[in-house]
């Protein structure tokens, strides 16, 4: 009974960050929307103020469970004529990135001497889907929770950051609709990273990384397979545990197919949408919450510099394939 008041606690407080910033981005103009405004503030709330311990598990379940279920919501607005209109060329790009990332961030690991697995956990998160990727790579890398608490942590940080600095800087470039959403989907970390900077920019722009970020979470599987390989090639693993996908993108496959093949009315579509903003902004506000900057520069100044070097690479190689398109 406990534990469960405890979650109530923290997703109570999430919801409340989540929806005043819904309800303010109404009233406040430019790039600063709900998503963008319920991150900033639940990173306000979490290091101004000390959020009790027993918030912390209903934090986590929020920032995990929301997310998974915003993508499913998200989902109605994509099908797979939208994963058709990427092209051949646009998948190549993202697929060339990932397979480039891992091993870069492999071999630089070891070359800088990250701590424990610090290195593998960001790089893989960062190449993949941050935190979800981190989650199924470290069971098979890492038995140190600390590691796994600052990759995450550095991967939530940089992916906000991204999330914030992106969309301002694209605008100012001159380029295509498919070009940011290149950008925005083939580096940032998360799915709420993508959806947040892209919906930021335009509609078009958020459902085209959206896009070209879930054809990278599709890539998990083999991306988990290839990278376990690197990791522990001198040791007999059992591949069959590399080839489980997360529930949410069984669901999100499912619902794409639903959405290819059968004509939803514009209204429910479009109460789709909103219902999955609202909860990704919720979301945000969690992730929010869990960002601590001191806790970052005490423990994980190192594994920030190596988030920060791998996700520049990232995004100057895909800048630079991303001219062949």
């Amino acid at each position: 009974m406990k534990q469960l008041q405890a979650e109530y606690r923290g997703i109570i407080l999430s919801t409340i960050i989540g929806s005043v910033s819904y309800a303010a981005s109404a009233f406040i103009p430019g790039a600063l929307n709900s998503i963008l405004m319920a991150l900033l503030a639940g990173m306000l709330v979490g290091n101004m103020i000390k959020v009790p311990e027993n918030f912390q598990s209903g934090i986590s379940f929020t920032s995990g469970k929301l997310l998974e279920l915003s993508i499913l919501f998200l989902a109605f607005s994509i099908n797979y004529t939208h994963i058709a209109q990427i092209g051949a060329l646009s998948f190549s790009i993202i697929a060339i990135m990932i397979v480039a990332m891992l091993l870069f961030t492999y071999y630089l690991s070891i070359k800088v001497k990250c701590p424990g697995s610090t290195g593998w956990l960001v790089g893989f998160g960062t190449a993949i889907c941050g935190s979800s990727a981190i989650a199924a790579l470290s069971p098979s890398v890492t038995k140190n929770k600390e590691d796994v608490g600052i990759a995450m942590a550095v991967v939530n940080l940089l992916g906000s950051i991204g999330m914030i600095v992106m969309p301002i800087l694209l605008v100012k470039m001159d380029l295509s609709t498919t070009q940011m959403g290149l950008l925005l989907g083939g580096t940032l970390h998360s799915v709420g990273n993508v959806a947040g900077s892209g919906y930021t920019i335009s509609n078009e722009v958020g459902e085209a990384a959206i896009t070209i970020k879930l054809a990278r979470v599709a890539m998990l599987s083999p991306a988990l397979i290839f990278f376990n390989y690197l990791v522990n090639k001198d040791n007999a693993k059992n591949w069959k545990e590399h080839f489980r996908l997360p529930w949410y993108l069984w669901s999100f496959i499912g619902i794409t197919i639903l959405t290819s093949f059968i004509h939803f009315p514009e209204t429910f579509l479009g109460m789709m949408d909103t219902a999955g903003k609202i909860i990704l902004t919720i979301a945000m506000a969690a992730i929010g919450l869990k960002v601590s900057f001191k806790k970052l520069y005490q423990s994980g100044r190192k594994g920030i510099l190596f988030g920060l070097i791998v996700f520049i690479v990232e995004v100057l190689l895909v800048g630079g394939l991303m001219m062949f398109v």
